[in-house]
């Protein structure tokens, strides 16, 4: 019984996550580069990128950061949710003379998988 679930463990359930969707038309190296916006890629892309924002929805917390990086910020908040923030236009430190920034955010639900993607 023991082999059987470290069996089921080992080899079948890694392949039961969703796989790795394709950002199209942006190219992410850069994406993830831009931290903060700072750099421009990130605003120069942001309407490419948000017109397909629904292919992040089911991912993992892992795949997100393999996908598009590690987030600007992070919040955690109630019952076990998440939130990653990313901005799209340059913030604060990047000493932006608005200080304002559009960014993405996801929020990731109690299970650690993004249900829902929008911009503030």
């Amino acid at each position: 019984m023991s082999r059987l679930i470290f069996f089921l463990t080992i080899f079948l359930l890694p392949g039961c996550a969703k796989p790795l969707p394709e950002i199209t038309e942006i190219d992410l190296q850069q994406w993830k580069a831009d931290r903060h916006g700072c750099n421009g890629y990130r605003e120069n892309t942001s309407e490419t990128f948000l017109n397909q924002k629904e292919k992040l929805l089911g991912l993992s917390e892992n795949q997100i950061l393999k996908l598009i990086g590690k987030p600007d910020a992070a919040e955690l908040y109630k019952r076990n949710q998440k939130f990653y923030y990313y901005a799209l236009s340059a913030d604060s430190t990047c000493n932006s003379p608005s200080g304002l920034s559009k960014k993405l955010s996801l929020r990731f639900n109690a299970t650690g998988l993004v249900k829902e993607v929008t911009t503030e």
